[in-house]
């Protein structure tokens, strides 16, 4: 272990005293009370910001509706959806899909929300009654038992799939409480006033006449589940009192026995409802004065003049699956002014035809995405799309002008029903100015699985994350089993999002772990409402230097941008040409995906069927077909990529400027902003290979890093590609080492007895600009461009702090509850001292490891026993020092206070590991 001089002891404690006294001295020149202004200011804004984060941070809630495997319930689901959509309705939703296997196998409508599959109970199991409607308390109850969202939520609302959402439901805002559900009334449940009731509940004066809409507390409904569905198979048996005096039943067939099943069972269970008439309508009805509806319920026949509409109608229609056909038009708005002149009956009427706009409009839109041509510009096309822009509903507005544009309360020009309105760049339809936002707002998504594997992974993405200065938030799609999510530790990694695995195929039981990824990302659209209007996609293996942001490179929506991956040769071939219509479309694209949210959300059930496509070919897994070295099928997900953006013709934005392999020399002019360990990479005779940490648990087990790799400055300077190669490779390996540091120290690990003094991770960014002034200034020598200009990362790093301080790249947070954004904040344990910062944004550490790994600790040398003159200097120093400080105070003094400036997380150092505040001064 090497020896390294350093003053002794006492001179140590002589200087320092001596410090001391005279900071105690000049402390009426004002600088403390100035200093500790600051720091009460700082620990405030802390405070606030903590406070404000509890209070943001919003209970959770999940909306459920079932259906079955039918054309007759996927186009209600799609009017569902685009009004779920269109609301702002908060909170994930999950359609309950009641299937039989053979149903499941023919299937079409898979994609169309985010499903949780249910054995059909519309034939009976054990009596053979058919009733399909018991698969509402059926496909509840599985949900329950089976699905791992439902251990997290805290309120749920359930919905039928013939409703259309017209406003948030909000538990918390319509006075949901514990044991006092709100549900709507449904008065025909005339069985809660006669003997149905007591033959069916213990509690027939508890019997509440509701339906429909449905909103609790989870453990309401965790208690209510089961008693749902028994009470509901006691009602359906109990046939000798299906009259329509007993149930109100008009078909006398006990069609309703679901809904008798849910009161009965509520009653059993004390529960008591807030019964609101005030929440949902039925097309058709005339709406109480004053009322706007949350819900419209399309059960039954509704008109508007001559034309009707009627959901029985269209049993069998597959309207969801012909490309442009939509419902029966309904009479325009101005058309409705002329019909009704009372306010309140045209209200309703502007209901009704807002009901049918709504499913028009989703079908027009499911269309889209399953690559229909666009659609005949016909009056009524034209119409929905300066309607689907609206932010407002039809039945809100109360007049119209001469000209047929709608009028809101505030004399403001809404909506053109004229076809020859226009739409001005700047204004949206409803007449409110829409401002420009400089940069969208973008976030960021990786996948992963429950294992150790990917947890160190995570733990240097996550770091490398909050370092690179990347906007927007990150989430990671963690793929697990049901056994794996038990015993899972590593939780607390990274704002997750929890997937169930794929790595074991459902149907065909092939053992393909990498088809999680497009399936984490179609789980996360389906399941997880966001505002971001890009997405960056990433891999686990993946190390940030730099933000990768849309604007920089040039994405939009319909033109994505990603990185060069030549080795898939499949686009050139017969594999293109089997697997997609468009192989002239097949880009050879891969790793980094920059993607707006409608372009993914087309492309994300395609990038999942093209993967099973091209893994279920194994005719042509050969290499000369595909280019997998292995011939395994290996590289299907990055096929079903390729085919699944060809399908819809999205042609890329590829870029050579962004990705960089560790091992691979960078091109001149160019910084990498994302390293990919992907490949084993060496340095010398040190090396590192992803693989052979598979079953290392490195985030588990205190202070467990990587093998330090060489220090930069003993590299060849004789060749300046090799040493940027080299460089950027060792600092990859820094950069996950210093992760783990951070990351052992906020799990509470304790340093052992020589290891008060540990490892230090000197980036391989700080030691990669030493080496280059190593060269200048023994070669006197210039890399021009090839390396960064500390004037330039100096101005972009002024721009990425006034950007945070403006809002500018805020994103609302809320993707994982669980998730505390604080985590994010850079953790500085004490024991990693800042001692100096340079010119260059160099951080010099106490501490350091040699080119073998071993530990040099700084030891005191006896070389330094005379030290008088040393100590005269020091001292001389330390006054002219405490003058210059004190001069600075007192012009501080004069100037007017300003507001201390903020660094947010996004205002980083391009290209420099450590950020201080120096370096932000």
């Amino acid at each position: 272990m090497r020896e390294n001089s350093w003053p002794p002891d006492a001179l140590y404690f002589r200087t320092w005293w001596l410090t001391l006294t005279l900071l105690s001295l000049s402390r009426d020149s004002g600088c403390a009370v100035s200093l500790r202004q600051r720091s009460h200011s700082k620990q405030h804004h802390q405070e606030r910001s903590d406070g404000l984060h509890q209070e943001r941070r919003p209970p959770t809630m999940h909306t459920l509706f079932s259906v079955e495997c039918n054309n007759y319930f996927d186009w209600q689901t799609v009017g569902l959806m685009n009004s779920y959509k269109k609301s702002g309705h908060p909170g994930p939703i999950t359609r309950l899909l009641s299937c039989t296997d053979d149903q499941l196998e023919t299937y079409r409508g898979m994609h169309l929300a985010p499903t949780h599959v249910v054995p059909s109970m519309s034939r009976h199991p054990e009596t053979g009654d058919w009733y399909p409607a018991i698969n509402k308390p059926a496909g509840v109850l599985h949900w329950l038992q089976n699905s791992p969202e439902a251990k997290t939520v805290e309120w749920i609302v359930i919905l039928d799939a013939d409703m259309i959402i017209r406003k948030p439901i909000v538990p918390w805002e319509l006075g949901v409480e514990k044991g006092r559900p709100v549900s709507a009334l449904y008065g025909y449940l005339i069985g809660c006033d006669n003997i149905l009731a007591k033959l069916h509940t213990k509690h027939p004066e508890l019997c509440d006449k509701v339906g429909g809409l449905l909103v609790m507390h989870m453990d309401d409904l965790r208690e209510l589940a089961p008693l749902w569905l028994s009470k509901t198979e006691e009602v359906r048996a109990d046939k000798e009192h299906w009259a329509t005096n007993i149930t109100g039943d008009i078909y006398a067939s006990g069609w309703i026995s679901e809904m008798y099943g849910y009161s009965f069972g509520a009653a059993e269970v004390g529960l008591r409802h807030q019964i609101r008439n005030d929440l949902m309508i039925y097309p058709g009805y005339i709406p109480q004065e004053g009322v706007h509806p949350l819900l419209m319920h399309y059960g039954l026949k509704f008109s508007v003049g001559s034309w009707s509409f009627s959901k029985a109608d269209h049993h069998d229609d597959d309207i969801v699956y012909k490309c442009n056909k939509l419902f029966p038009a309904p009479p325009y708005p101005k058309e409705v002014l002329a019909m009704e002149p009372d306010p309140n009956r045209r209200r309703g009427l502007f209901l009704s035809i807002e009901c049918m706009n709504s499913l028009n409009e989703g079908l027009l839109e499911t269309h889209r995405t399953h690559g229909c041509p666009k659609p005949s510009q016909t009056r009524y096309i034209r119409f929905l799309k300066i309607w689907r822009r609206s932010r407002k509903t039809f039945s809100e507005f109360n007049t119209m002008n001469s000209n047929g544009n709608m009028i809101n309360d505030n004399g403001r020009r809404s909506i053109g029903v004229s076809v020859n309105n226009t739409l001005s760049k700047n204004n949206s339809p409803s007449g409110f100015t829409v401002e420009s936002r400089k940069f969208p707002k973008i976030h960021t998504l990786f996948s992963t699985e429950c294992s150790t594997y990917f947890d160190w992974q995570t733990v240097g993405l996550i770091h490398s994350f909050a370092e690179s200065g990347q906007p927007g938030s990150i989430t990671r799609l963690l793929s697990c089993s049901d056994e794996q999510l038990k015993t899972y530790k590593g939780m607390d990694l990274a704002p997750t999002h929890v997937v169930p695995s794929y790595s074991l195929h459902p149907l065909t039981n092939d053992w393909y772990p990498a088809i999680n990824k497009p399936a984490s990302v179609l789980h996360w659209i389906n399941h997880v409402p966001t505002d971001a209007e890009f997405l960056v996609i990433l891999d686990a293996d993946m190390v940030l230097r730099r933000p990768i942001t849309p604007w920089e490179f040039g994405a939009e929506k319909g033109r994505p941008v990603s990185v060069p991956y030549l080795y898939l040769i499949g686009c050139d071939n017969e594999l293109a040409k089997l697997h997609t219509r468009f192989p002239e479309a097949c880009e050879k694209v891969g790793g980094i995906i920059i993607m707006h949210i409608d372009d993914l959300r087309s492309f994300a059930p395609l990038w999942l069927h093209k993967t099973e496509e091209v893994r279920a070919d194994k005719d042509h897994w050969a290499v000369n077909f595909t280019g997998d070295i292995y011939g395994q099928g290996w590289i299907s997900e990055m096929y079903g990529y390729s085919f699944g953006a060809a399908e819809l013709r999205l042609r890329h934005i590829i870029r050579n400027d962004i990705m960089l392999y560790p091992g691979y020399p960078p091109p001149k002019e160019m910084e990498p902003h994302v390293l990919h360990y992907g490949l084993e990479f060496s340095v010398g005779n040190w090396s590192f290979d992803k693989a052979k940490w598979r079953d290392e648990d490195m985030t588990n087990v205190c202070w467990k890093f990587f093998p330090d790799p060489p220090n930069p400055a003993f590299l060849n300077v004789e060749n300046l590609d090799e040493l940027r190669r080299d460089t950027i490779s060792i600092e990859c390996v820094r950069t996950l080492n210093e992760a783990l540091y951070l990351h052992h120290k906020r799990r509470g690990c304790h340093p052992s007895v020589n290891e008060d003094v540990v490892m230090v991770l000197n980036t391989a960014n700080t030691e990669g600009i030493d080496s280059t002034g190593m060269i200048q200034n023994s070669r006197n020598t210039k890399l021009g461009d090839s390396m960064i200009n500390d004037e330039a990362d100096a101005n972009y790093t002024s721009k990425r702090i006034n950007e945070g301080e403006n809002g500018s790249e805020e994103e609302n947070g809320e993707v994982d509850n669980d998730w505390d954004s604080r985590g994010f904040q850079r953790e500085k344990p004490h024991d990693w001292q800042y001692l100096g910062t340079d010119s260059n944004f160099k951080t010099a550490n106490r501490k350091f490891s040699d080119l073998t790994g071993n530990i040099a600790e700084l030891r005191i040398s006896p070389k330094h026993s005379t030290t008088p003159l040393w100590s005269v200097s020091v001292l001389l120093f330390v006054l002219l020092t405490l003058y210059v400080y004190s001069s600075r105070c007192w012009l501080t003094s004069k100037k007017t206070k300003s507001k201390p400036r903020r660094l947010g997380l996004n205002a980083s150092l391009i290209g420099k590991a450590h950020r201080t505040a120096s370096t932000a001064e």
